[in-house]
């Protein structure tokens, strides 16, 4: 069942630019940006060659939105202008951030420790929430479970009103019964395996990636679309990896016309020759990484060493990182998808701004904007109900939010499955990027195709 939404846009605030603080080291380090640190943060993403292990905070500037964005309701900038808000001086609004700061998803955490940070350096300079700033509470959760639970724990002690961040799907099975337990609204930005969510969730939200079962379907539709039969296919051996493998087998299963051979590989693996030499045997005519995160990059470098030219999609993964490790033979092959619209106006602003403060990231990936999003989403609701937890998860789901550079409107299944999910396909184009938009490169991601909604997976039906 779908509960009744009401259409609220929340884009981002109108501000002046702010001076950047730098991240400091210390634990519970209280910096000047409204940030506090829990954990020693890394200064750096990691290469781009780099996997990540299976199971397992922050810098800001703002300059004036667009005319036609609005400020979270509850803070007090005018939309579109230019004015200084009366700084926020009551009670700080907690937000807990439990992502990868360390560890080889550290690009995905990095991505959303500085969307999340400008999010609320815009609120914060548009006067916070009803004169109230928010402040951020990070914790790394390493990708690793023993080390998310107790995290997730740290951030229940400081009063945080919400949790988000969450990108290992390992770290979100670890967290989802803890969320349900203590009513505390928890948002996934990645962690896509289907068992994270039950039927009786009420506090756990996906916000980018949908539930692995519906992540196959697009792959299929265009394989179909261009004529390709042949799939192969890598996953890593943990759990959004198996989680696919089940996902693009029954999708096979169910197609006509379409052949799969799949290869399991460790999580931490780099070297995919053998893996790719048993499936160029097989004569594939497209080749899907999406099971396999950390591996975009070496899977497109290696098969090209292989004589491998097939097209490659990958696994909503950082553009940057999989561009240095594949570098131009990528342009014009690899694709993937987002939850971030490259050619939307508003995402192109965000962008800009994103860089400017981030030092560890060249490109705003869908991960910062899903960051961004989960903020400004925050904020609303603590102006509309309050900073009670359960009250916000409550109201949130009676909400369907337009988020700024997302390609579709974000409401939830009362159980938290994305209702109507439509992740952009692009592919990586030669560029030039448009100019403030790519620290990384010359290249940009070029938009192949918006799928229809995707129907929600019903955990009831498992």
């Amino acid at each position: 069942m779908i509960r009744t939404h009401t259409r609220r846009a929340v884009a981002a605030c109108a501000a002046i630019a702010l001076v950047v603080a730098a991240c400091g080291d210390d634990d519970d380090a209280e910096n000047t940006n409204g940030t506090t640190e829990s954990v020693a943060a890394t200064t750096g993403a990691a290469p781009a060659t780099t996997a990540e292990p299976a199971p397992a905070t922050t810098e800001g500037a703002a300059t004036t939105a667009p005319a036609s964005t609005e400020a979270p309701a509850g803070t007090t900038a005018a939309p579109g202008t230019t004015a200084v808000a009366e700084p926020p001086t009551g009670e700080p609004i907690k937000i807990g951030i439990l992502t990868s700061i360390t560890t080889n998803f550290a690009p995905w955490g990095l991505q959303v420790r500085d969307g999340a940070q400008l999010a609320v350096d815009d609120i914060n300079a548009a006067g916070g929430v009803d004169g109230r700033p928010l402040e951020l509470v990070i914790e790394d959760d390493q990708n690793a479970a023993e080390e998310a639970v107790p995290a997730y724990e740290r951030l229940l002690e400081e009063g945080v009103v919400a949790v988000g961040g969450v990108i290992s799907s390992t770290v979100g099975g670890a967290v989802s019964p803890l969320a349900e337990q203590n009513t505390m609204p928890t948002f996934l930005v990645k962690s896509g395996a289907e068992t994270i969510l039950t039927p009786d969730s009420r506090y756990v939200f996906r916000t980018c990636l949908p539930a692995a079962p519906m992540t196959a379907g697009p792959i299929i539709e265009y394989a179909q679309e261009n004529g390709l039969s042949k799939i192969g296919a890598i996953v890593a051996d943990y759990p959004w990896g198996l989680a696919f493998k089940g996902s693009i087998e029954s999708a096979v299963e169910a197609a006509d016309g379409i052949e799969l051979h799949l290869e399991t590989a460790p999580v931490p693996e780099t070297d995919f020759t053998t893996y790719l030499r048993a499936i160029d045997e097989f004569g594939p005519d497209l080749l899907v990484a999406t099971g396999h995160p950390p591996g975009g990059g070496p899977i497109i470098a290696q098969s090209n060493d292989l004589g491998m030219e097939m097209p490659v999609i990958g696994a909503y993964s950082p553009w940057a990182l999989v561009m240095g490790g594949a570098g131009d033979i990528a342009i014009g092959r690899y694709a993937d998808f987002d939850c971030a619209d490259f050619q939307d106006s508003e995402y192109q602003d965000l962008a800009r701004r994103f860089l400017e403060m981030s030092t560890d990231n060249d490109f705003m990936d869908d991960d910062a904007i899903a960051a961004y999003g989960i903020v400004t989403m925050i904020a609303q609701a603590v102006a509309e109900v309050g900073d009670d937890p359960a009250a916000i998860g409550e109201w949130l789901h009676t909400q369907e939010f337009d988020l700024p550079g997302y390609p579709f409107p974000l409401s939830w299944t009362e159980w938290g499955e994305i209702a109507a999910a439509q992740p952009l396909f692009s592919i990586v184009g030669e560029g030039p990027a448009p100019e403030g938009l790519n620290n990384a490169g010359t290249w940009y991601p070029e938009t192949l195709l918006l799928p229809s909604p995707l129907e929600p997976y019903d955990p009831a039906s498992a």
